[in-house]
Order: C-alpha cells, then sequence, then structure tokens
C-alpha cells in the first residue's frame, strides 16, 4: 500500500503493474507470478492465496541485482508524509533487500532500510517513511 496523505493505493499486481511501480517492465529479473506457477517458494502470498500475484526475481538473477523504482513522489511535509508497506519474502542467505531514496537534487539513492543474510522463508512485513522537501522516487 502506497500512503500518500490521505490517500492509500493498494499495489497488489492481480491484474497488472500498479500506478506507483510504472517503470517495472524496464527493470530486467522481477517476473510476475503467484504459487501456482511451479517456480518453488513462496507458494501463496502474503494473506495464503495461491493464485494471487506478486513479484518475483526470475532464476536467471541469483547472482545479480534487480530493481524497482517508483514513480516521482511529491515533496513531503508535516500534513504529507509518505509511508509505504511492502511484504517481503527472502528465500536466499546471500540475498539483500534494500530501500533507497533518490532526490531529485543528487545523483546517489540512499539507503533508508535493508535486510540480507536472514534465510526466513516466510512472508514479512515492513513500512517505510520518507520525508523529503523535494520530489523523489523510492
Amino acid at each position: 500500500c502506497f500512503d500518500l496523505g490521505f490517500s492509500c493505493e493498494k499495489c497488489d499486481f492481480e491484474t497488472d503493474l500498479c500506478k506507483p511501480l510504472h517503470e517495472l517492465n524496464l527493470q530486467p529479473g522481477w517476473i510476475r507470478r503467484n504459487g501456482r506457477s511451479a517456480m518453488g517458494p513462496p507458494y501463496s502470498d502474503h494473506n495464503g492465496n495461491d493464485s494471487a500475484y506478486f513479484l518475483s526475481l526470475s532464476s536467471q538473477m541469483r547472482s545479480s541485482s534487480a530493481t524497482l523504482r517508483t514513480n516521482v513522489f511529491l515533496p513531503t511535509d508535516e500534513e504529507h508524509v509518505c509511508q509505504i508497506t511492502f511484504h517481503y519474502w527472502i528465500s536466499q542467505m546471500n540475498g539483500t533487500l534494500m530501500v533507497g531514496i533518490h532526490k531529485h537534487s543528487e545523483d546517489t539513492i540512499t539507503n533508508i532500510w535493508q535486510v540480507s543474510g536472514e534465510l526466513q522463508n516466510q512472508w514479512k512485513a515492513n513500512t517505510v517513511t520518507i520525508n523529503s522537501t523535494e520530489k523523489y522516487e523510492v
């Protein structure tokens, strides 16, 4: 769920890709699948639904990295904070999942959250809160 101020946009991949991840089709490595796809775990989404869709790294990407990039978000302020809640599954000991922010005046991506080195084999959830005085992408 992408929570921007008073609006909340769910991103569930059921019919297509959600609006915040419009550039997904340009990012190699990610595939849209469900638990019935015979690709190994997870065998359902975070609600236990085996026919619900989620994004997964393709098996060819095991040793490299892949990026998801959001649309451009407007600056935040005291009344309009940005919170992004996401569910994730790690099935490799050497995998690292990172969330970063790319402000438009900067050339680099600042890491704001990461998890690695845990073979969890279960869905977990995390929420990041973003404050930025300028336009940004996550």
